[in-house]
């Protein structure tokens, strides 16, 4: 009795875990939505967040394109890579904001977080998790601050410095503070929107990180073949769930950023083209924006990737370990026992390895050897089968059946760099 008492208690726990509440781990991250408007959880907030979108992402770039861009202006106001500027942005916001509300209106954020299955997952992967929800915030910041920095510094001297044709009505300098701080609001919401949506894809990828870490321990005891198959076949579900929702997003931001870049390429090595800080100053800015924001999801795409590959390097281990041991465990009816298998070591330790220095490692990424337990539980030919499972079942985020893993990333930078090498060719003459 005492023991379904307990089982049903934890049940209770598990499901009152689960469930969403004003005061949950969430509430710091919902609250900032909210003041983010993009929080589409009531009919309220839906029309709020869509409305300060289009005000923000749509409205004000066009009125600073046609009404600020002062093209009647001296030669150092004039600011002829406007137009790339407002597109490249808001085309990237407007993918940014569509696939944040269909997560968060489709799944809710507590399921869209994967915060509802943190009840079948270890206290290290809970609180590492936690750590990391905590931490997302100050990552968002940590880039988007400088780039702010910078585009506020330019644009209180565009206006601070007698820029000349802006429409004005009344007091021009209550109209330049205003037109000056709506600009910088459309600037920061849009960068913000992008970056959010990354970082997002970041934290649930780090989660999926440190259940692999969990799941390695599997291999530093004495395991089940059957648990440890269940095990991985749960991540790997996980792991095409992301891939899903995230699909679509990855693959248009790679284009859009792809296309910015290049067009601002064009823009830029045209003849008599104007480089000035003063001109292209904007330009720079956008595009790190742009770039950083596509790294943090193509590194977290090929990092899980990486560490979804160690699993089956692990097992790899694990069954060679187990199987040397079960070669080398001496007879009873031996004399001396084979050197190998002396104190219960399948391989001799060497203990002027350990302190050298071979930078961070963890339970995927180790030059450890295992302790050999499955061999005299587990047979050969279930090791072996397992080790295969691994093998033909690579676990990682694809994009529409193509793994993301460091292999894509390189194709994907020397495509790059062959079309800008192609497209200087044409402009400048660089062969």
């Amino acid at each position: 009795m005492d023991a379904e008492r307990a089982s049903l208690l934890a049940k209770r726990k598990d499901i009152t875990r689960t469930k969403s509440s004003a005061h949950d781990e969430l509430h710091s991250f919902r609250s900032w939505l909210q003041w983010m408007c993009v929080d589409q959880s009531t009919s309220w907030t839906f029309c709020l967040s869509w409305f300060v979108f289009i005000v923000f992402a749509i409205v004000i770039p066009i009125l600073s394109h046609f009404y600020l861009a002062c093209s009647g202006c001296d030669n150092r106001h004039e600011r002829p890579y406007d137009k790339l500027v407002q597109l490249s942005l808001t085309s990237i916001a407007t993918l940014s904001f569509i696939c944040l509300s269909q997560f968060v209106r489709y799944y809710g954020l507590r399921r869209f977080l994967f915060f509802d299955k943190l009840c079948n997952e270890s206290e290290t992967v809970r609180r590492g998790y936690t750590q990391q929800l905590n931490s997302s915030l100050k990552i968002v910041f940590i880039f988007v601050a400088p780039c702010f920095t910078a585009e506020a510094a330019y644009k209180i001297w565009w206006y601070s410095s007698g820029a000349t044709t802006i429409p004005y009505l009344g007091n021009t300098i209550v109209i330049n503070i205003l037109a000056c701080s709506l600009e910088l609001c459309s600037w920061l919401y849009r960068t913000l929107v992008f970056f959010l949506v990354c970082v997002l894809f970041r934290l649930i990828c780090h989660l999926q990180i440190l259940r692999l870490q969990d799941f390695a321990k599997v291999f530093h005891v004495d395991s089940d073949v059957e648990y440890v198959m269940r095990e991985h076949l749960r991540i790997r579900r996980h792991l095409r769930i992301i891939s899903h929702r995230y699909r679509n997003f990855i693959m248009w931001a790679l284009i859009l950023v792809t296309i910015s870049q290049f067009a601002a390429l064009l823009d830029t090595t045209r003849p008599n083209a104007d480089l000035s800080i003063f001109k292209t100053g904007e330009l720079a800015i956008i595009s790190v924006s742009l770039l950083a924001g596509l790294m943090i999801l193509l590194r977290s795409a090929t990092r899980i990737t990486h560490k979804a590959l160690g699993v089956t390097c692990l097992a790899t281990k694990w069954h060679v370990c187990a199987t040397i041991d079960s070669f080398d465990t001496p007879d009873l009816e031996t004399e001396t026992p084979p050197t190998t298998a002396m104190g219960n070591q399948v391989f001799p330790h060497d203990a002027s390895s350990d302190n050298e220095d071979v930078g961070s490692e963890d339970e995927l990424d180790n030059t450890k050897l295992l302790p050999a337990y499955a061999s005299s539980t587990i047979s050969f030919q279930k090791r072996q089968a397992l080790v295969t499972y691994f093998e033909n079942n690579r676990a990682g985020i694809t994009v529409f059946g193509f793994m993301l893993d460091r292999t894509t990333l390189h194709t994907i930078v020397m495509i790059e760099m062959s079309l800008v090498l192609w497209l200087l060719g044409k402009t400048v003459g660089i062969s």
